[in-house]
């Protein structure tokens, strides 16, 4: 994913956003709004949601970074480094890699909804209140909490989610977007504070609280290397066409969980440029742990770096750290090109 490229494909088919740059600092109220909602490469009908909501270009364009910096780190030491630069060729085929980059787009527009919402970004939706906490009367809600089940619903209904088709490839993209939202949800805590006289906690402050999308990324990454591939079958009672995945011990074949990522086409390997990679000559790599995989059995190259790092570091009083720097001399590893 490059700079300019959001999460592309949530349909497996077209962008979900094209933004001259992700990080821009201008602000997202009135003309400039709309404006940003224009450039964003949506359909017709999300640019009109786009221009109602106030606060969603600017929440669009974090659910980019978010997803842009997590893909990344999760596939530092893979082959494919989440590079989509001129290869938008993979976002048409159903690989594990595709299924990954639709379950962290999903994942991280429904953080930053939820976050949007509860920190007062979005006009229509407040902090979360969902019921059936238990003692709830007991309770006040002192911090407002992370409204993830109003980012789903907005979600489901801005990317026009409808009855599953029995388009095999249909079925396979909301499948893997679907895990993605369910990856934040699974994340979802109560946090309480406790008042009372000496601590006896008479009344609690509580609110709905979402993990760091880190760590909403690094189980998605668990996900990918899991998933399960796929194939579609009628159901013999229904009619309706169904996703299976491999037979086990001469049972029928299983259905994959929703939890699961899900793929119809084995990965190429990403050693050589392609159309889905720009392969891997060049790429930096650890000696000890990942050159053997990520160079493909063309061995790497050795350099020697100079490095610069604080050293004998010292506490003066008060509260002031004086260090030295010093020079080190670092072996880096490249891939071969041949």
């Amino acid at each position: 994913i490059s700079a300019g490229l959001a999460a592309r494909a949530l349909t497996g088919r077209e962008p979900l956003v094209f933004l001259p740059s992700p990080y821009s600092s201008e602000p997202t109220t009135g003309k400039a709004h709309v404006k940003q909602c224009e450039q964003m490469t949506l359909t017709r009908r999300q640019k009109r949601v786009c221009r109602r909501e106030a606060g969603l270009a600017e929440t669009l364009r974090e659910s980019v970074r978010l997803s842009l910096l997590e893909c990344r780190y999760q596939f530092r030491n893979e082959r494919w480094n989440c590079s989509l630069d001129g290869r938008g060729g993979l976002l048409k085929r159903a690989f594990k890699e595709t299924a990954f980059l639709q379950a962290v787009s999903s994942a991280a527009l429904s953080h930053a909804l939820a976050k949007a919402c509860s920190s007062g970004r979005m006009e229509r939706c407040t902090c979360d209140d969902s019921p059936g906490l238990q003692h709830r009367e007991a309770w006040q809600w002192g911090v407002c909490g992370d409204n993830l089940k109003y980012s789903t619903k907005f979600l489901k209904r801005f990317l026009g989610q409808k009855r599953v088709s029995k388009d095999l490839r249909a079925q396979i993209d909301a499948h893997n977007i679907n895990a993605g939202i369910r990856a934040v949800k699974s994340g979802m805590r109560t946090t309480c504070k406790c008042h009372g006289v000496s601590g006896s906690c008479a009344v609690r402050t509580c609110w709905k609280q979402l993990s760091a999308f880190h760590d909403t990324a690094r189980l998605l990454k668990f996900r990918y290397d899991a998933a399960v591939r796929v194939l579609s079958v009628t159901n013999a009672a229904t009619g309706e066409t169904e996703l299976t995945g491999p037979r086990l011990q001469g049972n029928a074949s299983p259905r994959p969980r929703p939890t699961e990522l899900v793929f119809l086409e084995e990965s190429p390997s990403f050693c050589r440029p392609s159309r889905y990679s720009p392969g891997t000559a060049g790429r930096s790599c650890s000696k000890d742990t990942s050159c053997s995989s990520l160079c493909c059995g063309r061995g790497y190259n050795t350099a020697l770096h100079l490095a610069t790092l604080s050293c004998h570091c010292q506490v003066r009083w008060c509260c002031h750290v004086e260090c030295q720097t010093c020079v080190r001399e670092e072996e880096v590893y490249t891939c071969k090109e041949h």
